[in-house]
């Protein structure tokens, strides 16, 4: 599959702006398939990293109030959100990577997840 050099940058922006990088592609570039593909992996990986934290503190809040064990399990469960950071970070890498090696490969970990997205 060729692939044009401004396809290429507009990917690897799509991972280079972290958070908001997808939202520039997809405003500005939704029609070029390249980038649009890499968008919605940047945006999948965006939504782990954003709400990954906001679902354990809806639940780990709670679970501290528990009296004795409660804190504790709060305080080990954020150990999940250490490893899904790892995996966030590994993800990225693989993203830019890709879309720098013109690949339409899935990202490791949340690549089949940004298939089903409806953007």
């Amino acid at each position: 599959m060729t692939v044009k050099r401004s396809s290429q940058v507009l990917a690897f922006l799509a991972y280079a702006l972290l958070i908001f990088g997808w939202f520039v592609v997809l405003l500005f570039a939704r029609k070029d398939r390249f980038a649009a593909y890499h968008a919605r992996q940047s945006l999948a990986l965006s939504l782990a990293v954003v709400v990954g934290p906001l679902i354990w503190l809806a639940v780990a809040w709670p679970v501290a109030w528990i009296p004795y064990a409660g804190p504790i399990i709060s305080a080990a469960s954020f150990s999940l959100i250490i490893g899904l950071y790892v995996m966030a970070a590994v993800a990225w890498f693989f993203g830019m990577s890709n879309a720098v090696r013109a690949q339409l490969k899935p990202i490791p970990f949340f690549g089949d997840w940004a298939r089903r997205l409806p953007v």
